[in-house]
């Protein structure tokens, strides 16, 4: 990890000899069109929800064989009439309140798109202090709560975490990212409009990348469960060694990700999305000024596009200047849970790869960077990854 020997002049980061476990990482990032089905999925949820209040078949209470479920389940056979007005009137609370809608448009309000999940915390309860005492059959030591309370571990409950992420992208960060410029169809348009469909999804904070991957998860082992096929492991955000390891591609010794020291090909042509020239942003590109399509350039030699600029993407490593130091040379993760009211050095995350509006420094396979993971940006996505079993990798 980190810059190679003849970049070294004016780095402050220490390089360091890493291995990772074998691991399934998206070929491109996360597309408008991707993250849409996020969206519509918690829409459907609440929709549902508050459908079965006044028509029981949108909840179910017992599965085929009449065993009743413990906590009732969404129906998702039965459609959403959103035409009906008997239906529209059931859905009053999703809706935009009448003294906020514009010409008395009546549209979806997405402040209210909530998505709920559990996390378990496998660093506290892995802490040998806190194992279960067998004897006394009960928990010892302390742990860190939501509020960062050190408080006596009750049961294995003390170690899963509830989180509630709103999820709706921040379209507005087209605008607030540049002062003096006309970015108002940017806002209006990129993540809602047909033609985005297949751009890398941005507006998007950390928190809600990860609320995508624990959604895509659960979406998964549904599945898995309805073909009776054997769980895989959980898609997530790529530690920064992850993410620098795939980035390369196989090759060692290469500034960027498709294996050369320069950022254009025998032809003069630039192999990235990214800001090749002061004030020119269609030098890499005649139709484009912002963001491509994904897979708009050639994939390193891994098949993964797009590792270099385009956007920017989160990884799961909190960002610390000594990190390299610190890390395990094995499988390293250098991770911190933030509380609200930490202070803003503490909520740094490291994103990697430089984004459309970067200098070509910014996309090397070496260069560190962050951002504030409760910030939305026009120019940082993300991508998954997944963990390998290794008979599956060798297939």
């Amino acid at each position: 990890m980190g810059a190679e020997d003849d970049e070294l002049q004016g780095f402050s980061t220490t390089t360091k000899r890493v291995s990772v476990e074998a691991f399934w990482m998206d070929l491109t990032e996360i597309t408008n069109n991707e993250y849409r089905q996020f969206v519509y999925w918690v829409r459907d949820s609440i929709a549902r929800t508050l459908l079965s209040e006044t028509y029981p078949e949108f909840m179910l209470t017992e599965d085929d064989r009449g065993n009743f479920y413990e906590t009732p389940r969404l129906n998702w056979s039965d459609p959403i009439e959103w035409r009906n007005p008997d239906f529209r009137l059931a859905l009053e609370e999703i809706y935009i309140p009448e003294e906020e809608r514009v010409y008395f448009s009546k549209s979806i309000d997405t402040r209210k798109f909530i998505y709920r999940y559990q996390w378990i915390d496998y660093k506290q309860a892995a802490k040998g202090k806190n194992r279960y005492n067998y004897e006394t059959q009960s928990y010892e030591g302390t742990i860190f709560n939501a509020e960062g309370e050190e408080v006596p571990i009750e049961n294995r409950s003390s170690f899963i975490f509830n989180e509630q992420v709103p999820i709706y992208p921040d379209t507005l960060c087209w605008i607030r990212d540049y002062t003096y410029a006309y970015n108002e169809p940017l806002t209006k348009n990129y993540f809602s409009h047909v033609a985005f469909d297949d751009y890398p999804v941005v507006g998007v904070n950390w928190h809600q990348a990860k609320a995508f991957c624990h959604w895509r998860t659960e979406l998964m082992t549904s599945h898995q469960s309805l073909l009776a096929a054997p769980s895989t492991h959980a898609y997530r955000l790529p530690t920064e060694a992850e993410w620098e390891y795939a980035a390369r591609g196989g090759h060692e010794r290469t500034l960027y990700s498709w294996g050369s020291y320069y950022t254009r090909n025998i032809m003069g042509c630039f192999k990235a999305n990214f800001k090749p020239r002061r004030g020119n942003y269609v030098a890499d590109s005649e139709s484009s000024t912002t963001t491509m399509k994904v897979g708009s350039f050639d994939p390193n030699d891994y098949g993964l596009y797009d590792m270099a600029g385009n956007v920017a993407e989160w990884t799961s490593t909190a960002f610390n200047e000594s990190a390299y130091e610190l890390i395990n040379d094995f499988n390293p993760s250098f991770e911190y849970n933030a509380l609200p009211g930490d202070a803003p050095v503490m909520k740094r995350k490291v994103i990697r790869g430089g984004s459309w509006k970067d200098i070509a420094y910014y996309i090397r396979n070496s260069t560190r960077s962050f951002e504030y993971e409760d910030t939305t940006k026009s120019y940082v996505g993300f991508r998954c990854v997944r963990t390998s079993f290794k008979d599956e990798f060798r297939q």
